[in-house]
C-alpha cells in the first residue's frame, strides 16, 4: 500500500485543484463580490495556485512509485538504461517520442499565443481565434493529454496510463467551466467561436 501512497496523493491533489480553478475563472462574480481590483487579484492568485498545483500533481502521477509494465511479446527487444536501476524498453521510447514532442508543441505554442500571464492566471483579455486556437479551443490541455500518454509509456508507468480517463474527464470539466465564464464575459463572440472550433479533438480537414 505504501507504494501507491504518492500516486493516490497526486490523484487527489489534481482533483482538489479543480474546484479552486473553478473559483479562479469566475471573474465577474469575484469582481462583484470584492470589487474590481481585489477581485482581479484574488482570481489571479487562485489561478496560479490551481494551475501550478494541477501541473505539479500531474508530474507526481508520472513519477510516483508504481508497477512498471512491458508488453510480453517485447521482452526480448533491446532496452536503454539511462539511469541506475531503471530501464526503458526501446519500443516504449519509439511510441512515446511523437506524443511527447507533439504534446510539448501544443502546450508551448498554446502558451505563447495566449501569453504566459493569461495561461497562469486564467484571465483572458480577448478571444484568441488564430494559430492553434483555430484548430482546438484548448490546445494547452490537448498538449497535456498527449504528453501524459507519451511520458506514461516512456516511464512504463502502469497506474499513470490507467489514470488517463480520469485526467481527461477533469480536463473536460475544467474546459467546460472556463467556457461558461468566457461566454459570460465575451458573449456572442465566444459563442460563435465555440461553434466553429472543437474543444479538444481537431476535426479532419478534407
Amino acid at each position: 500500500m505504501t507504494m501507491y501512497f504518492w500516486f493516490l496523493t497526486c490523484v487527489f491533489g489534481m482533483i482538489a485543484a479543480v474546484p479552486i480553478h473553478f473559483l479562479s475563472v469566475e471573474h465577474l462574480k469575484l469582481i462583484e463580490r470584492h470589487g474590481e481590483r481585489r477581485g482581479t487579484r484574488i482570481g489571479e492568485a487562485l489561478g496560479l495556485i490551481s494551475g501550478w498545483g494541477f501541473f505539479l500533481f500531474w508530474i507526481g502521477i508520472w513519477t510516483s512509485p508504481q508497477p512498471r509494465f512491458i508488453f510480453p511479446f517485447l521482452q526480448d527487444l533491446p532496452i536503454i538504461i539511462p539511469v541506475i536501476n531503471f530501464s526503458i524498453p526501446l519500443f516504449h521510447i519509439i511510441i512515446s517520442i511523437p506524443f511527447v514532442i507533439l504534446g510539448a508543441w501544443f502546450g508551448i505554442k498554446g502558451v505563447s499565443e495566449l501569453t504566459l500571464r493569461v495561461s497562469e492566471t486564467h484571465r483572458a483579455e480577448r478571444v484568441v481565434t488564430t494559430g492553434l486556437y483555430s484548430i482546438v479551443r484548448h490546445p494547452q490541455y490537448l498538449g497535456g493529454l498527449l504528453a501524459h500518454l507519451g511520458i506514461s509509456f516512456l516511464l512504463s508507468a502502469s497506474l499513470s496510463v490507467l489514470s488517463t480517463p480520469l485526467i481527461a474527464m477533469l480536463i473536460y470539466f475544467v474546459s467546460r467551466k472556463e467556457e461558461e465564464e468566457l461566454i459570460k464575459e465575451f458573449g456572442k463572440e465566444y459563442e460563435d467561436y465555440k461553434k466553429r472550433v472543437p474543444m479538444l479533438m481537431p476535426r479532419s480537414r478534407g
